[in-house]
């Protein structure tokens, strides 16, 4: 049996003669190629488990090969080599996501050994993302509670369709992870799942992400860039925190739903897209069309297959299943492996009414295992993590810690309360020093001073989990 298929870029013969043997007496299947072009058309017709590419070829680079691949979505693990080996390059390298960088000549035994960890890596992260088809992720999904039935059942139908989904569901409830089971269940499966959220996207740059822009269409633009609808094409687009679209967008993106069509910034042509949209929001859309927020007729549009993702309040029965599953995860991020919950653990985590939903319960399994002195994590523990008056039904142990000075619990508290701030507003520290109350300059002393880093949010990003 094969130890995988290689593909081989090099425009020196003996370089392509000399590393295909070697590999092939390992038994892998090697193919070669003496330039980055003839390269794409033998990736566009073969899947290969790993690429080895020399940097400085004649005409097309292995670095613009590089960004050739990721373009096809191809997502095998890539080796540079290089003869002329720079930091530059190979930082470069390792920014479009090389796996190693390998200097000429190459030794056999270096060689093998950076494939196999490719190789291996590859197959961990590919198992990894099977079993995310599976469960969920554990983060919104995956419960046995009457309500997750029925969600499940409601994602199954609607990935049939190919209409416009509106998934609607408090901060945290998993949103995300619907509009990707969406797409992984319809017949649009195999093509790209683009996501962008519309909170974290600044006003100006909106229609530049969506859309795309030609060069010099506005200052900074210095070469043509294709937005989200091209990316998304024969795919599906998920557009996240959809009710903090600007107004001037919203019309915009009911002419697109509505015609099919786009046009880039600074451009004149028109150009059809075959794309699905699943479109998601934390506000209640109804209010903001009646106080002029959000349009009638785009709603309308959005809401043709609404789906609502329950509270974890709602579906409380499933806390002890989410949270044994986070243990484990957080066990083996953080390298604490063997903690377990105890019943009473697992009943004071069930009385908590969850404010940030499954996120919210991830944070919290997270920071028991890393903050829990013994392997078994107990009801004491929880409380001591919960937020002052966050017992919900019965809870409320709050930060108090006997013999803990005063000043540490407030500092605890104090922290807290920030991170949850930064959190409702989705890591913008403007806005959240705004919601504090706060000058943007005194919430960044106060972060530092608690501890707590800078989140990269205040930039154009993507949600976490809708």
């Amino acid at each position: 049996m094969s130890s995988g298929s290689i593909l081989i870029v090099d425009d020196e013969k003996n370089i392509l003669s000399t590393l295909s043997r070697a590999l092939r007496v390992e038994d892998y299947d090697v193919d070669v190629a003496g330039s980055a072009d003839i390269a794409l058309e033998k990736a566009k017709s073969k899947a290969y488990d790993a690429f080895l590419l020399d940097v400085n070829m004649p005409g097309t680079t292995g670095l613009e090969l590089m960004k050739s691949l990721r373009d096809m979505k191809v997502e095998a693990p890539v080796l540079v080599m290089s003869g002329q080996g720079t930091i530059e390059i190979a930082i470069e390298a390792t920014r479009l996501g090389a796996h190693d960088f390998l200097e000429k000549p190459i030794g056999t035994d270096r060689l093998l050994l950076s494939l196999s960890r490719a190789l291996e890596h590859a197959q961990l992260s590919e198992e990894n993302r099977s079993l995310k088809e599976k469960t969920g992720d554990g983060s919104g999904l995956l419960g046995e509670s009457a309500p997750m039935r029925k969600l499940r059942e409601q994602i199954e139908l609607a990935a049939r369709a190919s209409a416009t989904v509106l998934v609607m569901g408090e901060r945290g409830t998993g949103k995300e992870l619907v509009a990707a089971a969406i797409h992984r269940g319809s017949k649009r499966q195999k093509g790209p799942f683009e996501k962008m959220n519309c909170a974290a996207v600044p006003a100006e740059l909106v229609e530049s992400e969506l859309f795309g822009h030609e060069a010099g269409a506005f200052t900074g633009a210095t070469k043509q860039r294709r937005g989200k609808f091209e990316r998304a094409n024969k795919g599906t687009l998920f557009l996240d925190e959809v009710g903090d679209m600007p107004s001037p967008m919203q019309a915009k993106l009911l002419r697109v739903l509505q015609e099919g069509e786009i046009e880039r910034v600074g451009g004149g042509d028109l150009q059809k897209v075959d794309v699905r949209v699943v479109a998601a929001t934390n506000k209640p859309l109804k209010k903001e069309i009646e106080e002029n927020r959000f349009r009638a007729d785009l709603f309308d549009r959005l809401n043709v297959v609404p789906l609502r993702v329950p509270a974890l309040r709602e579906r409380i029965e499933d806390v002890p299943l989410l949270a044994g599953h986070f243990l484990r995860a957080a066990c083996a991020q953080n390298d604490r492996r063997g903690k377990s919950f105890t019943d009473g653990a697992l009943a004071a985590l069930s009385k908590y009414e969850y404010p940030g939903n499954v996120r919210e319960l991830r944070n919290l399994v997270e920071r028991l295992v890393i903050l829990s002195p013994d392997d078994e994590i107990d009801e004491g523990d929880v409380r001591a993590q919960l937020p002052i008056g966050g017992g919900g039904a019965g809870g409320g142990g709050g930060h108090y810690r006997p013999g803990v000075p005063l000043e540490d619990m407030v500092r605890e508290v104090e922290k807290e309360l920030v991170l949850r701030a930064l959190e409702h507003y989705q890591g913008h520290v403007t806005r959240t020093a705004e919601g504090l109350g706060l000058e943007r300059s005194h919430l960044y002393k106060k972060m530092k001073a608690l501890g707590i880093r800078e989140g990269s949010k205040d930039k154009p990003g993507e949600g976490d989990e809708g």
